[in-house]
């Protein structure tokens, strides 16, 4: 597509965007009676019009039934997350009984953990990402010392080459051959949160079983975000939070993932809690865990209810808008669109203010831009928030800007831009 940067072409991309209803279906924050341009989707999507109405329908059910509602009306809270699984499954490319929303995210990566770290001998590394969120590097470095490992031995991190901003697949790769006699477990995040990098996971999921380790991924910034296929590429585990893309409000429910191969896996340690125990004798109250089958044996504690609605909530918009086809189709166009913007600005400044170090290439890239700004980031982020562009910064100069297709617009995009110039405007000269 050929882009302009003109108000008229955003608005007549919009005018042909099938989606473009679905924006009416959220609520943008405002101030002093202006919305905000809401590129934030990456940190906290927006709140769906329907979460005041799925939660008092819950909380109805809770007055009108009390403990009953586990078992009685539309909606037993006892199956309710099986209603959820079969939604969640697609956006991930999984089996529904390879998914369960539960929990939050960090917690489902040490009950994954817990399962699939399992060092014996030589084989008790974990690589990963260098750089990965905080709360990724906090969860693996706590499980290796709680198998009384040292954390600089035990863990390899994997970096961009100097002078480089983003992972190269076969330098990945290349490490795991390299320690192939001692890695356990390759743990990766989908998109890494700094860059916006798409890792190509299907290439390091196959890397890892070559040389006999566990694959898991955490797709906090991946699921809803850019197609994953975790059951085709034979991914052995995943985690998510539901609050990025998938706008399940803040904190929202997490889901995981577990490919069927280890349904029946008697060797698999796991922390037990009543809820995954199998259903159908879980009220028998007896000794011995007899977990679940599928991923909800992984269940410790009772169903999220209040959460799980509003994550069901959202999940109905996707399965609407079509998710994966219609909604990623629209989202590479619009982040190229606000690529081209972005260059626009640095064009009308006669210098490059602002470096992309995500990947320009659709298939290495979700909805997310990372812009460096090579001088007063922060006084021009906070410019960009006066101005009623909804971002997020990121130490010590990065803007994140995510577009996301459920609803964001062309125009969205283009006023963006407009407003950047002329912050930056005010700013540098």
């Amino acid at each position: 597509m050929n882009f302009e940067n003109t108000l008229s072409f955003a608005q007549a991309q919009d005018e042909a965007d099938q989606l473009r209803h679905f924006r009416s279906d959220f609520l943008f924050p405002n101030h002093n009676g202006k919305d905000f341009i809401y590129l934030c989707g990456n940190s906290l999507g927006l709140q769906p019009k329907v979460a005041h109405q799925v939660l008092e329908r819950q909380l109805n059910n809770w007055a009108n039934y009390a403990v009953e509602g586990w078992f009685d009306g539309n909606e037993p809270w006892m199956f309710y997350h099986k209603e959820l699984k079969k939604l969640m499954a697609p956006i991930v490319g999984a089996l529904p009984a390879e998914v369960c929303p539960m929990n939050t995210l960090t917690v489902n990566l040490h009950l994954l953990m817990v399962s699939f770290y399992q060092p014996k001998g030589k084989r008790f590394k974990i690589i990963m990402e260098g750089g990965a969120f905080p709360s990724d590097q906090y969860a693996i470095e706590s499980q290796v010392r709680f198998h009384g490992f040292d954390p600089k031995e035990a863990i390899i991190e994997v970096f961009p080459r100097e002078g480089e901003e983003i992972l190269r697949t076969d330098d990945i790769v290349a490490q795991i051959k390299d320690n192939a006699g001692e890695i356990a477990l390759v743990l990766f995040g989908g998109i890494n949160y700094y860059t916006g990098q798409w890792y190509d996971m299907e290439a390091i999921t196959k890397a890892g079983h070559e040389i006999g380790a566990v694959v898991g991924w955490d797709l906090a910034h991946a699921a809803g975000n850019v197609p994953v296929k975790l059951h085709d590429w034979g991914v052995d585990f995943a985690c998510w939070c539901s609050y990025k893309y998938q706008n399940s409000g803040p904190g929202g429910i997490s889901g995981i993932f577990v490919h069927e191969k280890h349904f029946n896996n008697t060797g698999l340690n796991r922390f037990a809690g009543w809820w995954g125990y199998q259903e159908s004798n879980r009220f028998k109250m007896e000794k011995g865990f007899v977990p679940e089958a599928g991923a909800d044996g992984w269940q410790v504690s009772c169903t999220q209810v209040m959460p799980m609605a509003l994550y069901h909530a959202s999940l109905q918009i996707f399965e609407r808008a079509g998710f994966i086809e219609s909604l990623r189709s629209k989202s590479i166009t619009l982040t190229q669109y606000l690529e081209f913007v972005i260059n626009e600005v640095n064009i009308n400044l006669d210098f490059e203010q602002y470096k992309i170090i995500t990947p320009n290439n659709p298939k290495d890239r979700g909805a997310q831009l990372s812009i460096i700004a090579q001088r007063n980031g922060k006084q021009i982020f906070d410019g960009l928030m006066a101005n009623h562009v909804l971002g997020d910064w990121r130490e010590p100069d990065v803007i994140r800007l995510s577009p996301v297709p459920l609803y964001n617009s062309y125009e969205d995009v283009y006023m963006a831009g407009q407003v950047l110039l002329q912050v930056s405007k005010d700013v540098l000269t």
